[in-house]
């Protein structure tokens, strides 16, 4: 069953930010946008690359008023240990969200059964909770922040602009679509 256009589920959760563990909740979700970037587990080898690539891209998100939180089944004690000890992990300046519980990950339907790890998965969420945008990915293929940049762009566009979508490779400033009988076999 996909989450898909899904209210994101209630949770409660202890993260690691800026130097202090913090307490969260889907409260401080409401009225912005947010990704969460489930991730299988700190001290490990794809995960840091496409952590650290967040990192590097965060201020554009903070530009387009996206808070990201990163989540795995690792404590917030683990997100501390692995902050101090990586060049590459402490950049990070989002929230990093322990799920030793998986019951976020479960929420997302992005666990791993079996193994307890989350899947690499990736859920947009637009400021009412409604889960607008995911992605999966198998274990040995690294995610780009880049290319989440423009989705969220683009799903920005489709949500303040009603009756337009976005085309393929669609980028800021190109343009959009007006679905209707006039478009029908002429793309």
């Amino acid at each position: 069953m996909s989450v898909l256009n899904t209210q994101i589920l209630p949770f409660e959760a202890t993260a690691f930010r800026n130097g202090e563990f913090v307490e969260l909740s889907e409260k401080d979700l409401e009225g912005k946008w947010s990704i969460f970037f489930f991730y299988p587990a700190d001290f490990t080898f794809v995960c840091p690359t496409e952590l650290g690539d967040m990192a590097d891209n965060y201020d554009e998100f903070q530009k387009l008023g996206v808070d990201i939180y990163s989540v795995s089944t690792d404590t917030h004690f683990v997100h501390k240990a692995w902050h101090e000890s990586s060049e590459t992990i402490g950049k990070i300046q989002y929230a990093m969200i322990g799920d030793p519980s998986g019951q976020i990950t479960r929420n997302f339907d992005n666990m791993r059964e079996g193994q307890g790890l989350a899947d690499r998965g990736t859920f947009l969420i637009d400021p009412d909770g409604i889960i607008q945008y995911l992605e999966i990915t198998p274990e040995g293929v690294g995610r780009n922040a880049s290319e989440l940049l423009r989705k969220v762009k683009a799903a920005q566009y489709v949500r303040n602009h009603p009756g337009e979508v976005c085309p393929a490779k669609w980028e800021e400033e190109q343009e959009t679509l007006v679905p209707g009988i006039d478009l029908v076999g002429k793309i």
